[in-house]
């Protein structure tokens, strides 16, 4: 049951709400065919009628799936079926009231007036149809710039993630009730300003596409550093976004961000086994057993980034991303690593995407490429900017190119002012005894 409603759960809600509009009536419904279904398949089999006390919904289930007590044949298309069909009651019952009537007896005649369709009939229809439009309106609409980046990573990963409440409060460290509230104002919002579920036309895709890629790759990047907590990694988010990029790719092959985003996530996935050693202790990527990385998400990634710059993407910011993370999967070992290409690859996608960080890791290629004394400079530029004032990644950068010029003493101090500003306690150890390293080796 948790497989396929795992897998299944974003196609049901999807198709769904396209009948009702409205994504939080479409879970609803969703939610009542599951509830079904755990009160059916795991009825005795003698018992193929519904009792008493089985529940409407229930009922509404058994009668259109056709199929006897236990796990149905195709349980997939059960369950898109009950959902339909409490979504198409739904509709019948609101085309009573006489302001709704013309608009929504149409829909509900359109959509049919029997009940009990087949369900495999009816599942293989709708993925053949629509079901693709019907999941690219869901991932636009879950990813609407109205919502705030949390709440659309919240409800991302709650639809289409098919995440729990508690899953998602575990991955980002925040308390349930927190998500949950997220998740509600989300679904509020949605529902009060009532956006078309639809794909935005042309003229929008654009900027509306950029935000389903941001929630995507930020769910992504908590999974392959881990903002706060004990935990190094969260493969599992790593695992929710490479899925949800993938779809995506399926749905919009004529994108080469998606593309380039869906490289980006397969290539750094593909580091996920080197990345700590037996002990679980992090290991940097100059460092990793190479052969340890897991050749298929690298050949995927260099494929998906082949399609991007085919499709004219070369210069876009994920593609360019995906690009620099290329240059270490081609290197067979640390030191064949092309550090002048990745320096140039980074001023390319500062030119693109301009920001501290992105400069900040130009200075870590261009320290790799000329010398730590150049990249210091470029570091050193940085110390000012009121964004990176807590950012502690620019004084662990500063102390590895320090540290390189023979100055560990300042090299320490900035690993021991690094450790302080993560809230990652992974993070923290290794910073910690990098700080202690230095001060072994500083002369008295």
């Amino acid at each position: 049951m948790e497989a396929v409603w795992r897998i299944e759960a974003a196609r049901i809600i999807a198709a769904v709400a396209r009948l009702v509009r409205d994504v939080g009536l479409a879970e609803e419904f969703a939610q009542d065919a599951l509830v079904a279904a755990l009160e059916s398949w795991s009825a005795p089999a003698a018992d193929a009628r519904p009792s008493a006390a089985t529940t409407p919904a229930a009922a509404s289930a058994r009668a259109a799936a056709a199929a006897p007590s236990g796990l149905p044949a195709n349980p997939a298309a059960w369950l898109m079926t009950a959902a339909r069909n409490r979504a198409l009651d739904h509709l019948r019952a609101a085309a009573l009231h006489a302001r709704r009537q013309a608009e929504l007896g149409a829909d509900a005649d359109a959509l049919g007036s029997h009940l009990a369709p087949d369900p495999a009939d009816l599942l293989d229809a709708a993925r053949a149809d629509d079901i693709g439009d019907d999941l690219l309106r869901l991932i636009f609409t879950a990813s609407h710039p109205l919502l705030g980046t949390e709440a659309r990573v919240a409800l991302v990963l709650r639809l289409l993630g098919g995440l729990s409440t508690a899953e998602i409060a575990r991955a980002f460290l925040a308390p349930e009730p927190t998500i949950a509230q997220r998740i509600v104002r989300a679904k509020k919002t949605l529902a009060a300003a009532r956006p078309a579920f639809e794909l935005p036309p042309p003229a929008e895709r654009a900027a509306r596409l950029a935000s389903v890629l941001e929630v995507i790759y930020l769910v992504f990047n908590e999974g392959y550093s881990a903002t706060a907590g004990d935990d190094w990694m969260r493969p599992a988010l790593c695992d929710e976004a490479l899925r949800l990029g993938r779809v995506l790719a399926g749905l919009m092959p004529a994108e080469p961000e998606v593309h380039g985003l869906v490289a980006l996530m397969e290539i750094q996935a593909s580091r996920t086994a080197a990345r700590t050693d037996t002990a679980g202790r992090p290991v940097l990527l100059l460092d990793q057993d190479r052969a340890r990385w897991d050749r298929l998400l690298i050949h995927r990634g260099l494929a998906a980034l082949a399609r991007a710059e085919a499709l004219g993407g070369a210069d876009g910011s994920y593609a360019l991303q995906a690009a620099i993370a290329a240059c270490h999967a081609r290197a067979a070992r640390a030191t064949d690593t092309d550090w002048p290409r990745i320096a140039a690859l980074y001023a390319r996608l500062a030119r693109v995407a301009p920001g501290p960080v992105v400069a900040l890791n130009r200075a870590v290629a261009v320290g790799m490429a000329e010398g730590p004394a150049a990249g210091l400079a470029l570091a050193d530029a940085l110390a000012a900017d009121p964004a990176l004032a807590r950012y502690h990644w620019l004084p662990s950068v500063r102390a590895d190119l320090l540290a390189k010029l023979g100055r560990h003493a300042e090299a320490r101090a900035e690993f021991e002012r690094a450790a302080t500003l993560t809230r990652n306690a992974v993070e923290q150890a290794l910073l910690r005894e990098r700080a202690a390293a230095l001060g072994a080796a500083i002369k008295p």
